[in-house]
């Protein structure tokens, strides 16, 4: 690899892991109207990367996850439509292994829903740089809008900041026009403290390979496949280090938060943090996303209750 480049590092911001989990547990105990619960449900859905990333992927698979992308409830499009509501919105993106995005690229076409990609050697990292990069690349070329990187955690606990930050930069710069968000794997990094530091260190290293516009990059949880992951005092950590990002640098930072969000309740509580957090301009698919398949479900059985008066069952709507 070439000599690392000369990254301005961050200072290290101590975390009050006390405050820090009674302030977010006081996210989930707001008292929502049913009017504001059907905006936040229908933001909820708006902002969902819709997400395979099995070992028995398959074109057929992809394609049928893009349908319900595009459509997420057709039955329930149509009772709402009748009762003069507008139908579900699509989901923001799906995402899916460098290897079947010209797949998805052909099925979403002029949908409007965006392609994200893992790469990087997705979920360990533990592949050599030039092969990370190479999927970067070619995932890029087959017509992902956006990159899901995972950061060295071995280099990021063992002290290698500079070579944490140096491989960030890189990745970005080989996004070309893709938007990136970089994974902190937080269920591996063992306290806030460092979930807080490799949130600063991620912004930094990104935005030092160039200007970003804002949403251009995110910083999201976890790949899926560890956990603890999303839970609400990392999020909150992770939402705090935007906050002052972007106070810093006049660039708004985007959010994903990625494992364990399973239910519609979970999802609001996460909306109510960021409004308090970051402000009502975060609240936007462009700054915001849920990585978490299994909730779309439990978001569009919610709203069927709210309009219809009644649950849908859970085989009501498909799982791709």
């Amino acid at each position: 690899m070439d000599r690392l480049r000369d990254i301005s590092l961050p200072a290290r911001r101590p975390v009050d892991s006390v405050m820090a989990a009674r302030r977010a547990d006081s996210f989930g105990k707001r008292s929502i109207k049913a009017s504001s619960k059907e905006y936040a449900l229908r933001l909820a859905i708006s902002m969902t990367d819709l997400t395979t990333l099995e070992g028995k992927d398959s074109p057929e698979k992809v394609r049928s996850l893009c349908r319900k992308a595009i459509s997420p409830a057709p039955v329930l499009d149509r009772a709402l439509i009748a009762m003069g509501a507008a139908p579900v919105p699509s989901v923001a993106a799906i995402c899916v292994y460098p290897n079947l995005v010209a797949v998805a690229r052909d099925a979403l076409a002029g949908s409007g829903v965006h392609i994200a990609s893992v790469a990087t050697g997705f979920p360990s990292g533990q592949f050599p740089l030039d092969i990370r990069l190479d999927d970067v690349r070619r995932a890029v070329g087959d017509g992902a809008d956006e990159i899901d990187m995972v950061i060295s955690r071995g280099a990021f606990l063992a002290g290698e900041d500079a070579l944490v930050a140096d491989e960030i930069a890189r990745v970005r710069e080989a996004c070309g026009p893709a938007h990136l968000k970089i994974i902190l794997e937080t269920g591996e990094l063992e306290t806030l403290d460092a979930v807080r530091y490799a949130s600063d260190l991620s912004i930094r290293a990104a935005l030092a390979a160039g200007p970003a516009k804002d949403g251009e990059v995110f910083i999201k949880t976890s790949t899926g496949k560890v956990t603890p992951a999303a839970t609400m005092p990392v999020v909150l950590v992770m939402l705090e280090a935007i906050r002052d990002a972007y106070r810093e640098t006049g660039v708004r930072i985007g959010m994903k938060p990625a494992g364990g969000i399973r239910t519609a309740k979970s999802a609001i509580a996460q909306l109510v943090m960021v409004h308090e957090t970051l402000g009502p301009e975060w609240l936007a698919p462009h700054l915001f996303r849920f990585g978490a398949s299994t909730l779309l479900n439990d978001l569009l059985r919610q709203l069927a209750r709210l309009k219809r008066g009644g649950y849908a069952a859970r085989d009501d709507f498909a799982e791709a």
